[in-house]
């Protein structure tokens, strides 16, 4: 009986010592340098670099948590989940591949932590992303490919002898 009272006054310490153990950081306000950016239009293929200053203007430190993206061709760098102490700033670093996209692309990024007023904060930001030249191929390329082979492509541009899609006078 003595051992086992023993085991329970442990068991109980422990599992007393464990909930204390664990403190919840209060929340923090916070700035972001530009939370909004439009980035100039950049190749097919490139990769572009992202970095929000995040400011922590409140009396807590800021525990960032999770970041998430709205694409997973925008990565977080692993070192982002950050702890910022009062009075400082910390940078949050991304990187897009701009591979699978071709034109307006906008994407949206959340951080979350102990932020005030709702535990987030969104980062925003959109670029226009341009196919590369040397891999649109041109009328006289396509003529050529698929033109000499069957008349198709000269058929497509140029229309038939017989139906131009257009009228004159002198028809009646």
């Amino acid at each position: 009986m003595r051992k086992s009272g023993f085991i329970y006054v442990a068991l109980l310490a422990l599992a007393v010592s464990a909930v204390s153990c664990s403190k919840r950081v209060a929340p923090t306000s916070v700035e972001v340098k530009d939370p909004v950016r439009h980035y100039f239009p950049i190749l097919q293929g490139q990769t572009l670099e992202l970095v929000f200053e995040v400011a922590n203007t409140g009396d807590n430190p800021l525990v960032i948590t999770e970041i998430q993206t709205s694409c997973g061709c925008v990565v977080a760098d692993r070192k982002s989940h950050i702890i910022v102490p009062p009075e400082r700033s910390q940078f949050i670093r991304l990187k897009y591949d701009s591979n699978k996209n071709v034109g307006a692309v906008a994407h949206t990024i959340w951080v979350y932590g102990n932020i005030l007023p709702a535990g987030l904060v969104k980062l925003k930001f959109d670029v226009n992303v341009v196919p590369d030249a040397g891999y649109t191929r041109d009328y006289e390329e396509l003529f050529r490919e698929f033109g000499l082979k069957n008349g198709l492509v000269q058929r497509m541009v140029d229309g038939r002898e017989t139906d131009k899609n257009y009228y004159t006078d002198d028809e009646e």
